[in-house]
């Protein structure tokens, strides 16, 4: 587990000045969609993607209803070349009131990049209000994403954490690889607690727990949650599951009933992560709205209240054909197939 400094470092970030948001409310059954198609959906494509494209899914994805988009990285385009661009993205795309444009940083460079634009453009509100920090539940996997153990990169994480929440950004954190590690195996829930601590700690107003392999089964996805409660809030506590076996939507499910109210997806079924190989994309957003129809839950949003389905199958389908694709989100794929069947024969409904 941590050496007794980096407790000690981590701990003392608890006198920190922070404060404390909420996407959500674990005592209802308001669940909260934190769209990251924009940013992980995008991160493993191969070719390039432009700058307009990026910014016209952001567009689309607001107007839809999504009122929490993931919108691009800082990182290095050497090591991530399709976050290249972040910057005149970030600039360019349509501002809707009461949306929330995240962006994600690696590090205290990424950070101090995101402080230029915001000095450059002086908006009011600022273009961006949130960052997303990232570390892992495992040490082979963050050797092979950040080239450091877990430890460290949590006390590379705290100053950052710190010269946000000074700025007045909201700071949202990741857990990667909170189930399996494509390294080592199976992963310690007992970890996965700690790490997730550790970033409530230094001030993040939620924490994303991965299943980046995309191996979680509801009653792993159960077990894990269940375990990381006993160090965090589940109110501060988000899901983010990938579809490599096709458990997402049923993981959802099961994080839901553990009273975790927001859900990382990505339109279209974007995604994979380029440090976990054989991974596919995210839950897709359009899968997740529809299997929670006419359920007891109530998806948030913009458009009349909610996120709009036939938008979202829209967009999944534009965006998956601007990557020369088709969309991979099941709920997608059917509801365009049953558009498609009434509008050559209207008498036939599916």
């Amino acid at each position: 587990m941590f050496s007794q400094t980096t407790r000690c470092a981590l701990r003392s970030t608890r006198l920190t000045r922070r404060r404390t948001f909420a996407t959500a409310s674990a005592s209802n059954n308001l669940v909260n969609i934190v769209e990251v198609g924009p940013r992980d959906g995008l991160q493993n494509e191969k070719g390039v993607i432009p700058v307009d494209v990026k910014v016209e899914l952001i567009n689309r994805l607001a107007r839809a209803g999504a009122q929490n988009i993931e919108t691009g990285s800082f990182v290095s385009p050497k090591w991530v070349p399709q976050m290249g661009g972040t910057s005149e993205v970030i600039t360019r795309m349509e501002r809707l009131p009461g949306v929330r444009y995240a962006v994600l940083v690696p590090n205290q460079k990424g950070l101090d990049n995101l402080f230029t634009v915001l000095d450059e453009t002086k908006l009011t509100p600022p273009i961006s209000d949130e960052i997303s920090i990232f570390t892992a539940a495992t040490d082979a996997f963050t050797r092979a994403n950040l080239n450091t153990t877990t430890a460290e990169s949590l006390l590379r994480l705290e100053p950052v954490a710190r010269a946000a929440l000074d700025r007045g950004l909201r700071v949202r954190g990741y857990v990667s690889v909170a189930i399996a590690c494509p390294y080592s195996g199976p992963v310690d829930f007992k970890r996965v607690r700690e790490v997730a601590k550790a970033l409530a700690d230094m001030g993040c107003y939620e924490v994303s727990l991965g299943d980046t392999v995309g191996q979680g089964t509801p009653n792993k996805v159960a077990e894990m949650i269940e375990e990381v409660k006993k160090g965090v809030p589940v109110e501060k506590l988000a899901g983010h599951f990938h579809d490599t076996y096709g458990t997402a939507v049923a993981n959802v499910f099961a994080a839901l009933a553990q009273g975790v109210r927001t859900i990382d997806s990505s339109v279209g079924g974007l995604g994979g992560c380029p440090y976990s190989p054989g991974a596919t994309g995210n839950v897709a957003t359009e899968d997740v709205l529809y299997a929670l129809r006419d359920s007891h839950y109530q998806v948030a949003g913009s458009n009349n209240g909610t996120i709009n389905l036939d938008d979202m199958v829209n967009i999944g389908w534009w965006i998956s054909e601007k990557l020369g694709r088709d969309s991979v989100s099941r709920a997608g794929r059917a509801i365009r197939a049953r558009r498609q069947r009434e509008e050559s024969d209207p008498k036939v409904k599916l």
